[in-house]
């Protein structure tokens, strides 16, 4: 990227002195954070894990389990249905992988063990650490999900993997379509896996894993992993027939403390000016940073990558309406520092393993806290120092004041200068109506219109119903877009000024009375 991004630079209330740290900007104190302490006094040998799966882990640099590890793997080995919650970031995917290649090393047969989890990026990334710790027993491993083709994955189900790794989705498609082939393979899985196990189980997916679970054996071992623990793990009992082992590591809710949170007060329709500028003010500090940003829908991440790369920004995009091959290759190209902006939706917020990230920006502020937990948690990392900012506008303070509680954290403001945005917020938000038009062209979300028209047919509604849905989803949604659009107006830094006092007299109000 062109270091002035096609803007015009400025000096910068965001610019960095000595000892500052990373989102200082000299108006306010930085915060303190407390030393990492080690995860675990426990062995990888004192909970049960083989000589030969102990040296692989030594060759990673894996010293020591984590608690959800030290804690839940010797409850599988023991044979228990398990469910474990833990933040992001601290080993669950390890904790369930373990103990399976332990026991297929024992009693080697495919299918052993089905994983299923709500993204392909996640279901790749389980795939490569199964292959890597499964190594020396020839591991055959089955990746299943949607944007490759299905009959090569048939033929490769027909061989009887040892582990298949899947979205709920395609291998529902699967065993519909054969419902005597591929469905009878499903008869031997020893371990079920449930990963994001709160997504799995709050009803989006429901219609698929029934047709999933009718297809597996009653005899099993269960297991759930999560970051949050919510009303959707209530529903346990439709995938566990035994009481289960529960570990919930303490304050999952919280974020860690190396985590250095901020927000950002801007009008709202000139968030993507603000949004420019404070990436535009990190990214210029060092040429390896790294910035996830966040969005709220499919169209905003696409139309707001589309706005970067005009800019003159090397960014990248993930979400579910393009192709798999091309995320894979934007979450490869920043995995390898070869983009330092990557932009996404939520697909990319859950246990995705992105070695470092130095800031995650919330283009939006999430409804849910715990959607804000499994954003942030993308850096912060590992005992790493990390930063997370939230574009707060006057529509979102009690939003904000929300994660707070359940963070249990009053988060600081990072004070933007109004007037330096305001001089090149014309042209931000000129190119991202323009991107908005292009996109407008290319008819972008048919793909989500076939795929909501396929789910309506899989739950047995007639036509005439099915385009009554239809209709109803895609007005209630332009709907909801005028209505956000409703009143404003571009204005001036001394209009923008006011709506932003007003959402800070509104965030600094009594917590009682607003």
């Amino acid at each position: 990227m062109d270091k002035e991004a096609n803007i015009e630079s400025t000096s910068s209330p965001c610019n960095l002195s000595a000892g500052q740290s990373p989102l200082s900007n000299g108006e306010t104190t930085p915060l303190k954070f407390h030393p990492f302490e080690p995860f675990s006094i426990c062995s990888w040998r004192e909970i049960g894990v083989s000589p030969w799966l102990i040296k692989q882990l030594e060759e990673f640099n894996l010293r020591k389990p984590t608690p959800v590890q030290t804690n839940c793997i010797p409850k599988i080995l023991e044979g228990s249905d398990v469910l474990g919650c833990a933040k992001t970031g601290t080993g669950k995917t390890l904790a369930f992988a373990l103990p399976i290649l332990q026991q297929l090393a024992i009693d080697p047969f495919g299918i052993f063990a089905l994983i299923l989890t709500p993204t392909r990026e996640l279901a790749l990334q389980i795939g490569d650490q199964f292959a890597a710790f499964g190594r020396q027993l020839k591991l055959q491993c089955c990746v299943v999900i949607g944007g490759r083709h299905q009959m090569a994955q048939a033929q490769e189900l027909s061989r009887r993997p040892h582990v298949l790794i899947a979205t709920p989705g395609r291998l529902a498609d699967h065993i519909e379509s054969d419902p005597s082939g591929i469905a009878r393979l499903l008869k031997t899985i020893r371990f079920l896996v449930l990963d994001e196990a709160d997504r799995m189980l709050d009803g989006q997916y429901a219609t698929q894993l029934k047709v999933i679970f009718d297809a597996l054996p009653t005899k099993r071992q269960t297991l759930l992993f999560s970051a949050t623990l919510t009303s959707a793990l209530n529903r346990l009992h439709e995938v566990s027939v035994r009481k289960p082992y529960f570990f919930e590591e303490k304050d999952t809710i919280k974020t860690v403390d190396k985590l250095e949170q901020r927000f950002v007060l801007c009008p709202r329709n000139v968030k993507d000016a603000y949004l420019v500028f404070v990436v535009k003010e990190f990214y210029l500090r060092r040429d390896d940073t790294s910035i996830l940003v966040f969005a709220k829908t499919c169209r905003e991440c696409q139309a707001l990558a589309l706005m970067f790369k005009q800019l003159g920004f090397e960014v990248g995009s993930l979400h579910s309406e393009i192709l798999q091959s091309v995320r894979a290759a934007s979450l490869a190209k920043f995995r390898a520092g070869r983009i330092q902006v990557l932009i996404c939706t939520d697909v990319a917020s859950r246990g995705l393993d992105i070695p470092h990230v130095d800031l995650v920006v919330n283009h939006n502020v999430p409804r849910c806290p715990k959607a804000y937990v499994h954003r942030v948690g993308r850096s912060a990392r590992a005992g790493r120092f990390g930063a997370a900012v939230s574009f707060v506008t006057q529509y979102d303070v009690v939003l904000l004041k929300a994660i707070e509680g359940a963070i249990g954290k009053k988060m600081e403001e990072l004070k933007v200068n109004h007037n330096e945005v305001a001089l090149y917020a014309g042209k931000v938000l000129a190119t991202k109506r323009e991107a908005e038009i292009r996109l407008e062209r290319r008819g972008f979300g048919e793909r989500r219109e076939i795929w909501k028209r396929k789910e309506l047919a899989m739950e047995g509604l007639e036509e005439d119903e099915i385009e009554r849905r239809i209709e109803a989803w895609k007005t209630g949604g332009a709907r909801r877009k005028r209505e956000e659009d409703a009143g404003e107006t571009n204005g001036t830094a001394g209009s923008w000024n006011k709506r932003i006092r007003t959402a800070r007299n509104s965030r600094n109000s009594d917590p009682a009375k607003g």
